[in-house]
């Protein structure tokens, strides 16, 4: 294992000194005028991790011209906010699952050479009283720096990282990140060619926490509908101040979601027999579509949202909730259609960093 104290201060001093975009001249032999150069940004390797409620994901790169190249990736469900709505901390099980897929991030940053990156904690870490004691497991244990970010600067990184693929239009976007323990709203424009944040609203509830407010047995019973509409309440209530800083007119509005609920449910609505990447990230789905769709599986029972290929075990007890979540904020964004974004908050920190390294993205 690597020292956690070297990996870190090697993260910070390659952010800090690497070098900005410059003008200098080179020195040329004979009369001709010097000619400006530009001295090109150092390619690094970047990592970004994003712990979240029920996930945590890695994204390793390397920047081009354009954009990035993925040379490296991973996601594993590890529920650390399981239980935490009901106790207010992270449970020892939770937290035990999330340092092994940490750990299998820290070999992976290794082995690639990463020699910038950044990893993030979101609404669990905030939440837990004991957040802090387990960032502090982590870095001991993985070497591995957790940043608990505050909603904010979740929205913004998760703007940074799907906005690129808003459907075209010159009208008022609303982007949104159902997470697992909170929700991330996020109303732009793109007046000025880049999208600038005009509002923004993280809501206390995401598919795990909504869910644990209902139960399992609600969910699962026989009145399970009647669950769901309690659920879709709740949310709309949470977005109920967000929704009066939207603006009345909705002419020419956009929608983008990047969450594990709205790739899963384009999956379902391309009868996908596995999940395929390249042919949700980018997808627009009539609004139409998802709302029955979303109708459909809350009406569905465990073992018959299970039998779904892109839900499966694994989603079947909290996509209930992420259905009833995207309700209410298409009940107030009636876009046309639904973009869905298989990026976020990784893509945002990847960008993040090569932009301050002088990569124009």
């Amino acid at each position: 294992m690597f020292a956690v104290k070297d990996w870190a201060c090697v993260m910070a001093q390659d952010v800090a000194s690497a070098p900005a975009l410059q003008h200098g001249y080179k020195e040329q032999s004979g009369p001709s005028e010097p000619k400006p150069w530009k001295r090109e940004p150092q390619r690094h390797t970047y990592g970004a991790i994003d712990l979240g409620t029920n996930n945590c994901r890695l994204l390793i790169a390397r920047p081009t011209d354009s954009g990035f190249t993925v040379i490296d990736a991973f996601s594993r469900i590890v529920r650390l906010g399981e239980g935490l709505s009901h106790s207010g901390t992270l449970s020892d099980d939770a937290m035990d699952r999330a340092v092994s897929a940490l750990g299998v991030c820290a070999e992976k940053l290794r082995r690639r050479n990463v020699s910038i990156a950044r990893s993030v904690a979101t609404e669990a870490c905030r939440r837990a009283s004991n957040g802090r004691e387990f960032v502090d497991r982590v870095r001991d244990e993985t070497g591995i720096v957790l940043d608990i970010i505050e909603p904010a600067e979740e929205a913004r990184l998760a703007v940074l990282g799907c906005h690129k693929l808003l459907e075209p239009g010159d009208g008022p976007a609303l982007i949104f990140d159902i997470g697992g323990g909170s929700t991330e709203l996020v109303l732009i424009d793109q007046e000025r060619g880049t999208p600038q944040i005009r509002a923004w609203w993280s809501a206390p509830w995401g598919v795990v926490s909504l869910t644990e407010s209902e139960g399992k047995e609600a969910l699962e019973g026989p009145d399970r509908l009647k669950a769901y509409k309690r659920m879709r309440e709740r949310a709309r209530r949470a977005f109920a101040n967000f929704a009066t800083m939207l603006p009345e007119s909705k002419e020419g509005i956009r929608l983008l979601g990047t969450s594990g609920t709205v790739t899963t449910l384009a999956s379902v609505h391309l009868a996908l027999p596995s999940y395929d990447r390249r042919a949700v990230d980018g997808l627009h789905v009539p609004i139409e579509a998802m709302q029955n769709i979303s109708g459909m599986i809350a009406g569905m029972d465990y073992l018959e949202r299970s039998g779904l290929p892109c839900i499966g075990s694994e989603r079947a007890d909290l996509v209930v909730a992420g259905c009833a979540l995207l309700e209410a904020i298409m009940e107030i964004w009636p876009a046309k259609n639904l973009g869905v974004a298989d990026r976020g908050i990784r893509e945002g920190i990847l960008r993040s960093l090569m932009a301050r390294d002088g990569w124009q993205l």
